[in-house]
């Protein structure tokens, strides 16, 4: 019998000897079963088309700006608009996932972003595809952290932030695919058509999501679901768990006082135990974006006015999503080493990558296309990561919403990266400044995540949760 489970005699007469389930070392214990796998490869598409349709308005900005008749700057509410639907996607999904679950809010988020990506093929204006895009994000921003959330809570220990940051790979893959497509779509079928692909293929994941997604175990045991569900579920893991008759979780409660024991979703953040790490993760993932959307929505346009032909320029925009596979090793580094150490200095680095693009644009196209490949290399990797990094630090009770708003409070660095790029370009800065200028909040980011490192203690001792087998 695994070591998951043990004999546990209960005071009651009336309950005989009870096989207990520890439910997160049952799943150190046994291998990455092909259930797990299965859970892993829905998770990553649902962060691909959220990657796909989150650069999607980068990719056509060039179209909208010819088609339209507009000016650079015009553009700047449109290419945030889905940015404001994500962070307030995300505020509000998070503490509802602590309540409900992360499945249906799943389902539900996944069909949003595809009907409000295809109304927003429609548009005809500006102001129309703000309010779509505003949708969009709306479901993008509930989608990507509840993703992360029911990922980590299938993952062993050992391997949580490997698996974590290879799920998320999805995320730059996607952006990174919407480039391609971009390149071969729009000159052949319009803009449009890149905006109905990112909204039929999230349509056709909600079918399969219906019939295999699966609620986290960790979630149904905290909140003291019946025991047959948790069953059901762990047995398609390992036949082990058909022996349990109840189940418990480890869960760290660390320094929190005895009035904030029991808390959940924002009190549980938010107390004393974990704010300083909470607004510090918010620091550094806000400061991380506002390279990313800075870069990701304006590069194709910055490129095409250094002389770069329009599709080569989407070409070597995407190469910087692209570099977001680095998140695999980095996540690798982060199980065996110290995850806010490992995270600072890919910010560091990435701080100097990014200086260096400005430094070669009007190079050879494959020098320019290796320099943003790099710094795509370290952003993505440094970024994807801190979705594994806050997973890690909050418990069950609070996990959604502590990743979720770390997740929406930084939809705000993309904005402000929006703008800031847009405000440079007005401003006409050579374009090795604009590029110096975008890479100093990775500074800002790596001493955040030092700060963390350095003042928020760590998590503490598991203790038990009740068992799971009164219902």
């Amino acid at each position: 019998m695994s070591l998951a489970i043990r004999r546990q005699t209960l005071s009651a007469p009336a309950h005989p000897a009870t096989d207990v389930v520890d439910v997160q070392q049952f799943l150190n214990e046994h291998r990455f079963s092909p259930y797990q796998w299965g859970i892993f490869v829905l998770s990553f598409l649902i962060v691909l088309m959220d990657g796909f349709d989150t650069a999607a308005i980068g990719f056509i900005a060039p179209s909208l700006i010819s088609e339209w008749g507009i000016d650079k700057p015009a553009l700047a509410p449109v290419l945030s608009a889905a940015l404001f639907g994500l962070a307030f996607g995300a505020l509000g999904a998070g503490p509802l996932a602590d309540r409900f679950g992360r499945k249906w809010l799943l389902i539900g988020a996944v069909t949003l972003m595809g009907v409000a990506s295809l109304v927003s093929a429609t548009a005809t204006n500006l102001t129309e595809l703000e309010i779509y895009r505003f949708i969009t994000g709306l479901g993008l921003g509930a989608a990507m952290p509840n993703a992360v959330t029911l990922m980590n809570e299938y993952c062993p220990d050992s391997k949580r932030s490997f698996i974590t940051n290879s799920m998320f790979c999805g995320f730059p893959i996607g952006s990174a695919f919407g480039g391609f497509f971009a390149a071969w779509l729009i000159p052949h079928y319009g803009w449009r058509s890149l905006l109905i692909l990112g909204g039929i293929v999230p349509l056709l994941l909600v079918v399969v999501m219906l019939f295999v997604m699966p609620e986290s175990v960790r979630f149904m045991v905290v909140r003291g679901a019946p025991v047959e569900r948790i069953r059901k579920v762990l047995t398609r893991i390992s036949a082990d768990a058909a022996r349990a008759r109840a189940f418990v979780m480890g869960e760290v409660k660390g320094a929190l006082a005895p009035s904030e024991q029991g808390k959940t979703g924002l009190g549980l953040i938010l107390s004393r135990r974990y704010v300083v790490g909470t607004v510090m993760l918010w620091l550094a993932y806000f400061m991380g974006l506002v390279i990313v959307y800075g870069l990701v929505n304006w590069m194709p346009v910055l490129f095409k006015e250094a002389g770069i032909e329009a599709s080569q320029a989407s070409i070597i925009a995407a190469l910087f999503q692209l570099g977001g596979i680095g998140a695999i090793f980095f996540g690798y580094l982060m199980d065996r080493f110290n995850a806010n150490r490992i995270i600072a200095a890919g910010y560091f680095l990435t701080c100097l990558a990014v200086g260096l693009i400005g430094q070669v644009v009007g190079s050879p196209p494959l020098v320019l296309a290796a320099a943003v490949f790099f710094a795509g290399l370290l952003m993505n990797a440094a970024q994807s990561s801190m979705q594994a990094l806050a997973a890690a630090y909050y418990p069950t009770a609070g996990r959604a919403t502590g990743v979720a708003w770390t997740l929406g409070i930084g939809r705000f660095g993309g904005i402000a990266g929006s703008f800031l790029v847009a405000e440079l370009a007005r401003r006409h800065l050579p374009l090795p400044e604009v590029f110096i200028l975008v890479g100093v909040p990775g500074l800002i980011a790596a001493a955040a995540l030092l700060i963390k490192d350095r003042c928020a203690p760590d998590p503490g001792q598991p203790v038990l949760a009740a068992p799971s087998g009164t219902h």
